[in-house]
């Protein structure tokens, strides 16, 4: 598959929102309650997805749609890299706090609470998934799909010259 081909692009927005599926499962099936920091990842994941998916529709403005995707992924990436910080350093804390209400004042905490609502703790331990936390893998994922992105920008750009 090629950099920058609309199944490059279909299949970045397929993992990214299988990614916020898995999410999804997690919460109502698992019962794992999302905190403000996870469902600001799945604003990036879903970010992603739909910039990818209109990169795939949209030839002409493919550039502008790859790269508002990766500054989803690279605001994921800080969100998700400072929600790592709190598991490692549990006495620090976003529990309750204004950013919860502001999470869940959203539009998309209103329209699609099953998605977009907060009501869990930031450093509440989870069980591991194949040894590393929720978070982690959050941030292992926003850097792979951010980067894949980069990567097929700076070819396409090779490319043109």
């Amino acid at each position: 598959m090629q950099a920058n081909s609309r199944s490059f692009f279909l299949l970045i927005a397929a993992i990214s929102f299988g990614l916020v599926g898995y999410a999804l499962y997690l919460q109502h099936v698992e019962g794992y309650q999302p905190c403000p920091l996870c469902v600001m990842q799945r604003f990036a994941f879903v970010g992603i997805g739909l910039f990818s998916l209109l990169a795939a529709i949209a030839q002409n403005t493919r550039s502008l749609w790859q790269g508002l995707g990766m500054l989803s992924g690279v605001a994921g990436i800080a969100v998700a890299g400072y929600h790592v910080s709190l598991l490692l350093n549990p006495k620090a804390s976003c529990g309750i706090d204004p950013l919860e209400n502001w999470v869940n004042q959203l539009p998309t905490a209103k329209i699609l609470p099953q998605v977009f609502y907060s009501d869990g703790m930031c450093t509440t331990p989870l069980p591991p998934i194949f040894g590393l936390s929720i978070p982690a893998w959050s941030l292992i994922w926003l850097f792979i799909l951010s980067a894949t992105l980069a990567v097929g920008m700076i070819r396409r750009e090779k490319n043109y010259r």
